[in-house]
């Protein structure tokens, strides 16, 4: 189980975007270890720019999805926390122009309010395409109706 506080099921991952960014951008969840999480994202017409390659928010926005997904698995009560992004930092370093990313996400720190991630995005050939560091807060659950 690692750090995970929540037993971790690919199937139900991936239901849980139906009808998000995460479903728009072909976003899906693969495989999980006992410290890491990966999806990934076709470089297609969703995630291109016009100049033909991933667009750097398509990136960001798989990295967050990532990042933000690992932090809930690691929350110690789902019913009253809930993590939630505050900061999201991206350093593109190579373009992709077709095929698939693949985006890992391992801890820097899991505190008891603050988890940080770095995640590592690769093309289809395993090459390096951007890294990114998200910090996610983990706040209290608003009450219904309150």
């Amino acid at each position: 189980m690692g750090i995970w506080k929540t037993p971790v099921d690919i199937e139900i991952l991936n239901q849980l975007g139906h009808g998000t960014l995460v479903e728009a951008l072909g976003i899906v969840f693969t495989e999980v270890g006992d410290d890491y999480l990966e999806a990934r994202m076709p470089v297609d017409h969703r995630t291109r720019q016009p100049a033909g390659i991933l667009h750097g928010g398509a990136s960001a926005a798989l990295a967050e999805t990532i990042g933000s997904v690992a932090s809930v698995l690691c929350v110690d009560d789902m019913t009253r926390q809930q993590p939630v992004g505050i900061e999201l930092n991206i350093s593109h370093l190579r373009s992709v122009r077709a095929g698939w990313v693949v985006g890992r996400a391992t801890p820097l720190r899991l505190g008891r309010r603050l988890h940080h991630w770095h995640i590592e995005i690769r093309d289809h050939d395993d090459r390096s395409i951007a890294i990114a560091r998200l910090t996610t807060m983990i706040i209290e659950r608003r009450q219904q109706g309150v």
